[in-house]
Protein backbone atom coordinates (compact mmCIF):
# COMPACT_ATOMS: atom_id res chain seq x y z
CA UNK A 1 0.00 0.00 0.00
CA UNK A 2 1.28 3.42 -0.90
CA UNK A 3 -0.44 6.59 1.30
CA UNK A 4 -1.15 9.45 -0.85
CA UNK A 5 -2.91 12.51 -0.25
CA UNK A 6 -3.04 15.45 -2.43
CA UNK A 7 -0.52 18.26 -1.32
CA UNK A 8 0.59 16.18 1.14
CA UNK A 9 4.78 15.15 1.18
CA UNK A 10 4.42 11.62 2.93
CA UNK A 11 8.99 10.90 2.03
CA UNK A 12 9.14 14.44 3.70
CA UNK A 13 6.61 14.01 6.98
CA UNK A 14 8.03 10.75 7.81
CA UNK A 15 11.89 11.97 7.50
CA UNK A 16 11.10 14.88 9.82
CA UNK A 17 9.33 12.51 12.09
CA UNK A 18 12.27 10.25 12.54
CA UNK A 19 14.62 13.07 12.86
CA UNK A 20 12.63 14.26 15.56
CA UNK A 21 13.30 11.25 17.55
CA UNK A 22 16.33 9.89 15.99
CA UNK A 23 18.17 13.55 17.17
CA UNK A 24 21.85 13.33 15.75
CA UNK A 25 23.17 10.29 17.73
CA UNK A 26 20.37 7.62 16.95
CA UNK A 27 18.31 5.34 18.51
CA UNK A 28 21.00 4.23 21.41
CA UNK A 29 18.63 1.63 23.40
CA UNK A 30 18.03 -0.82 20.09
CA UNK A 31 22.10 -0.63 18.85
CA UNK A 32 22.84 -1.61 22.38
CA UNK A 33 20.73 -4.01 23.44
CA UNK A 34 19.36 -5.39 19.84
CA UNK A 35 22.06 -7.48 18.05
CA UNK A 36 22.14 -5.95 14.33
CA UNK A 37 21.00 -9.03 12.52
CA UNK A 38 18.31 -9.91 15.23
CA UNK A 39 14.35 -10.51 13.44
CA UNK A 40 11.42 -9.75 14.89
CA UNK A 41 7.84 -10.32 13.94
CA UNK A 42 4.86 -8.38 15.03
CA UNK A 43 1.25 -7.68 15.10
CA UNK A 44 -0.25 -3.90 15.61
CA UNK A 45 -3.51 -4.21 16.82
CA UNK A 46 -6.13 -2.43 18.48
CA UNK A 47 -6.88 -2.33 21.83
CA UNK A 48 -10.21 -0.65 21.33
CA UNK A 49 -13.33 -0.86 18.76
CA UNK A 50 -12.24 1.84 16.69
CA UNK A 51 -11.96 3.35 13.02
CA UNK A 52 -9.09 3.29 11.74
CA UNK A 53 -6.97 5.82 9.96
CA UNK A 54 -3.04 6.26 8.87
CA UNK A 55 -1.72 2.72 8.51
CA UNK A 56 -0.50 3.34 5.12
CA UNK A 57 2.21 6.10 6.96
CA UNK A 58 2.60 3.78 9.72
CA UNK A 59 4.08 1.33 7.06
CA UNK A 60 6.08 3.92 5.31
CA UNK A 61 7.94 4.70 8.86
CA UNK A 62 9.03 1.15 8.79
CA UNK A 63 10.13 0.88 4.87
CA UNK A 64 11.86 4.05 5.81
CA UNK A 65 14.32 2.19 7.79
CA UNK A 66 13.93 -1.11 6.17
CA UNK A 67 13.47 -1.08 2.50
CA UNK A 68 13.06 -5.20 3.30
CA UNK A 69 10.35 -5.29 5.54
CA UNK A 70 7.78 -7.68 4.94
CA UNK A 71 4.24 -5.80 5.56
CA UNK A 72 1.07 -7.30 5.56
CA UNK A 73 -2.00 -4.85 6.06
CA UNK A 74 -5.18 -6.75 7.55
CA UNK A 75 -7.64 -3.88 7.13
CA UNK A 76 -8.23 -0.61 5.26
CA UNK A 77 -8.24 3.55 6.39
CA UNK A 78 -11.91 4.11 7.47
CA UNK A 79 -12.83 0.56 8.41
CA UNK A 80 -14.03 0.03 11.34
CA UNK A 81 -12.78 -3.01 13.88
CA UNK A 82 -13.54 -4.67 17.35
CA UNK A 83 -11.47 -4.37 20.15
CA UNK A 84 -8.59 -7.09 20.22
CA UNK A 85 -7.87 -6.50 15.75
CA UNK A 86 -4.85 -6.66 14.38
CA UNK A 87 -4.59 -4.06 11.74
CA UNK A 88 -1.03 -5.44 10.25
CA UNK A 89 1.73 -7.43 10.71
CA UNK A 90 5.42 -7.52 9.80
CA UNK A 91 8.35 -9.18 9.79
CA UNK A 92 11.63 -7.24 9.13
CA UNK A 93 14.95 -5.57 10.99
CA UNK A 94 14.29 -5.61 14.78
CA UNK A 95 16.25 -2.64 15.33
CA UNK A 96 14.48 -0.90 12.82
CA UNK A 97 11.00 -2.48 13.74
CA UNK A 98 11.97 -0.94 16.93
CA UNK A 99 13.17 2.27 15.93
CA UNK A 100 10.29 3.02 14.12
CA UNK A 101 7.77 1.87 16.23
CA UNK A 102 6.43 4.96 18.41
CA UNK A 103 6.26 7.17 15.10
CA UNK A 104 4.25 4.61 13.37
CA UNK A 105 2.20 4.46 16.43
CA UNK A 106 1.90 7.79 17.72
CA UNK A 107 0.38 8.47 13.83
CA UNK A 108 -2.18 5.99 13.73
CA UNK A 109 -3.29 6.40 17.54
CA UNK A 110 -3.97 10.10 16.72
CA UNK A 111 -5.52 10.04 12.85
CA UNK A 112 -7.22 7.11 14.30
CA UNK A 113 -8.92 8.61 17.44
CA UNK A 114 -10.03 11.56 15.26
CA UNK A 115 -11.14 9.09 12.79
CA UNK A 116 -13.07 7.03 15.40
CA UNK A 117 -14.60 10.33 17.19
CA UNK A 118 -16.05 11.36 14.05
CA UNK A 119 -17.98 8.22 13.11
CA UNK A 120 -19.34 8.88 16.32
CA UNK A 121 -20.86 12.16 15.37
CA UNK A 122 -21.74 11.07 11.95
CA UNK A 123 -23.66 8.34 13.31
CA UNK A 124 -26.06 10.78 15.63
CA UNK A 125 -26.78 12.46 12.41
CA UNK A 126 -27.65 9.72 10.57
CA UNK A 127 -31.22 10.23 8.82
CA UNK A 128 -31.18 14.32 9.51
CA UNK A 129 -30.03 15.29 5.97
CA UNK A 130 -27.09 17.35 7.73
CA UNK A 131 -23.48 17.30 6.80
CA UNK A 132 -20.70 16.62 9.39
CA UNK A 133 -18.11 18.94 8.33
CA UNK A 134 -14.59 19.31 9.91
CA UNK A 135 -12.84 22.79 11.14
CA UNK A 136 -9.90 24.73 10.50
CA UNK A 137 -8.70 23.91 14.37
CA UNK A 138 -6.13 21.20 14.06
CA UNK A 139 -2.92 21.14 14.91
CA UNK A 140 -0.16 23.05 13.57
CA UNK A 141 1.60 20.90 10.24
CA UNK A 142 -0.68 18.20 10.87
CA UNK A 143 -3.94 19.90 8.78
CA UNK A 144 -3.81 17.89 5.83
CA UNK A 145 -3.69 14.28 7.67
CA UNK A 146 -5.94 15.36 10.42
CA UNK A 147 -8.35 16.60 7.82
CA UNK A 148 -8.15 13.09 6.05
CA UNK A 149 -9.01 10.97 8.97
CA UNK A 150 -12.20 12.93 9.75
CA UNK A 151 -12.97 11.83 6.11
CA UNK A 152 -12.11 8.23 6.86
CA UNK A 153 -14.46 9.09 10.11
CA UNK A 154 -17.08 9.89 7.63
CA UNK A 155 -17.12 13.85 7.84
CA UNK A 156 -16.81 16.43 5.09
CA UNK A 157 -13.73 18.41 4.69
CA UNK A 158 -14.42 22.13 5.13
CA UNK A 159 -11.70 25.08 4.10
CA UNK A 160 -8.33 23.56 4.08
CA UNK A 161 -6.73 27.19 4.77
CA UNK A 162 -7.43 30.94 4.37
CA UNK A 163 -7.29 30.32 0.76
CA UNK A 164 -9.55 28.62 -0.19
CA UNK A 165 -12.81 30.64 0.72
CA UNK A 166 -13.44 34.35 2.35
CA UNK A 167 -14.88 33.16 5.83
CA UNK A 168 -16.43 36.22 7.53
CA UNK A 169 -16.32 36.33 11.18
CA UNK A 170 -16.91 38.74 14.35
CA UNK A 171 -14.07 40.46 14.45
CA UNK A 172 -13.92 41.07 10.21
CA UNK A 173 -17.03 42.80 10.80
CA UNK A 174 -16.27 44.85 13.69
CA UNK A 175 -13.45 45.97 11.59
CA UNK A 176 -15.53 46.85 8.45
CA UNK A 177 -18.32 47.96 9.91
CA UNK A 178 -21.11 45.80 9.61
CA UNK A 179 -22.09 42.66 7.79
CA UNK A 180 -23.23 44.02 4.25
CA UNK A 181 -20.19 46.04 4.48
CA UNK A 182 -17.81 43.30 5.34
CA UNK A 183 -19.45 40.88 2.32
CA UNK A 184 -19.86 43.63 -0.23
CA UNK A 185 -16.13 44.09 0.24
CA UNK A 186 -15.15 40.81 -0.21
CA UNK A 187 -17.75 40.40 -3.30
CA UNK A 188 -16.09 43.48 -4.80
CA UNK A 189 -12.92 41.38 -4.38
CA UNK A 190 -13.90 39.15 -6.64
CA UNK A 191 -14.59 36.03 -4.27
CA UNK A 192 -16.64 33.72 -4.80
CA UNK A 193 -17.52 32.05 -1.89
CA UNK A 194 -18.54 33.96 0.66
CA UNK A 195 -18.83 31.91 4.12
CA UNK A 196 -20.38 35.06 6.67
CA UNK A 197 -21.12 34.19 10.56
CA UNK A 198 -24.17 35.22 12.18
CA UNK A 199 -24.88 34.76 15.57
CA UNK A 200 -28.29 37.15 15.45
CA UNK A 201 -31.18 36.81 13.34
CA UNK A 202 -31.34 40.33 12.18
CA UNK A 203 -27.94 39.56 10.37
CA UNK A 204 -29.02 37.37 8.41
CA UNK A 205 -30.93 39.45 5.88
CA UNK A 206 -27.88 41.81 5.74
CA UNK A 207 -25.49 39.19 4.88
CA UNK A 208 -27.72 37.51 2.08
CA UNK A 209 -28.59 41.07 0.57
CA UNK A 210 -24.77 41.69 0.18
CA UNK A 211 -23.85 38.33 -1.72
CA UNK A 212 -23.31 35.60 1.04
CA UNK A 213 -23.11 32.21 -0.34
CA UNK A 214 -23.51 30.28 2.58
CA UNK A 215 -24.12 31.45 6.21
CA UNK A 216 -22.81 30.32 9.61
CA UNK A 217 -25.18 30.50 12.01
CA UNK A 218 -23.22 30.79 15.39
CA UNK A 219 -23.89 29.37 18.73
CA UNK A 220 -27.46 29.48 18.03
CA UNK A 221 -30.04 27.35 20.19
CA UNK A 222 -32.23 24.89 18.53
CA UNK A 223 -35.22 26.67 18.48
CA UNK A 224 -33.05 30.27 16.79
CA UNK A 225 -31.25 28.05 14.11
CA UNK A 226 -35.24 26.81 12.61
CA UNK A 227 -36.12 29.99 13.06
CA UNK A 228 -32.74 31.13 10.73
CA UNK A 229 -33.75 28.02 8.57
CA UNK A 230 -36.55 29.46 7.84
CA UNK A 231 -35.67 32.96 6.92
CA UNK A 232 -33.11 31.71 5.11
CA UNK A 233 -35.84 29.70 3.18
CA UNK A 234 -32.92 27.11 0.89
CA UNK A 235 -31.45 30.41 -0.85
CA UNK A 236 -27.81 29.77 0.84
CA UNK A 237 -26.42 26.83 2.67
CA UNK A 238 -26.76 27.24 6.14
CA UNK A 239 -24.38 25.53 8.94
CA UNK A 240 -24.57 25.49 12.84
CA UNK A 241 -21.51 26.06 14.86
CA UNK A 242 -20.28 26.38 17.75
CA UNK A 243 -20.08 24.11 21.21
CA UNK A 244 -21.53 20.92 19.42
CA UNK A 245 -21.17 18.14 21.91
CA UNK A 246 -22.29 14.53 20.95
CA UNK A 247 -25.08 14.64 23.36
CA UNK A 248 -26.59 17.70 21.47
CA UNK A 249 -25.43 17.35 17.75
CA UNK A 250 -28.87 15.59 16.72
CA UNK A 251 -31.13 17.96 17.85
CA UNK A 252 -28.88 21.09 16.17
CA UNK A 253 -29.13 18.70 12.40
CA UNK A 254 -32.78 18.40 12.85
CA UNK A 255 -32.97 22.10 12.53
CA UNK A 256 -33.20 21.86 8.96
CA UNK A 257 -29.42 22.80 8.88
CA UNK A 258 -27.25 21.83 5.89
CA UNK A 259 -24.28 21.29 7.49
CA UNK A 260 -23.11 21.33 11.10
CA UNK A 261 -19.39 21.76 11.94
CA UNK A 262 -17.34 20.59 14.74
CA UNK A 263 -14.35 21.93 15.23
CA UNK A 264 -13.17 18.80 18.47
CA UNK A 265 -13.17 16.55 15.94
CA UNK A 266 -9.16 17.51 15.24
CA UNK A 267 -9.02 19.54 18.61
CA UNK A 268 -9.75 17.36 20.83
CA UNK A 269 -9.96 13.71 19.68
CA UNK A 270 -8.59 11.40 22.21
CA UNK A 271 -5.74 8.84 20.56
CA UNK A 272 -6.76 5.37 19.89
CA UNK A 273 -5.32 2.79 21.93
CA UNK A 274 -3.09 0.80 19.30
CA UNK A 275 -0.30 -1.45 20.28
CA UNK A 276 2.96 -3.09 18.50
CA UNK A 277 3.47 -6.17 20.05
CA UNK A 278 6.90 -8.29 18.98
CA UNK A 279 7.40 -12.14 19.05
CA UNK A 280 11.07 -13.40 17.94
CA UNK A 281 10.82 -14.94 14.55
Amino acid sequence: MTFSLPGFDLDAFVAATLAEDLGTIGDITSAAVIPADARFTGAMDSRDAIVVAGLGIAEAFFRALDPDVRIDLLVEDGQRVAAGNDLMRLEGSARAMLTAERSALNTVQHLSGIATMTRGYVDKILGTGATLLDTRKTIPGLRLLEKYATQMGGATNHRMGLWDAAMIKDNHVAVAGGVGEAVARAKAAGIAQIIVEVDSIDQIEPALAAGATHLLLDNMAPPMLRGAVTLVGGRVPTEASGGVRLDTIRAIAETGVTYVSVGRLTQSAPAADIGLDFAAA
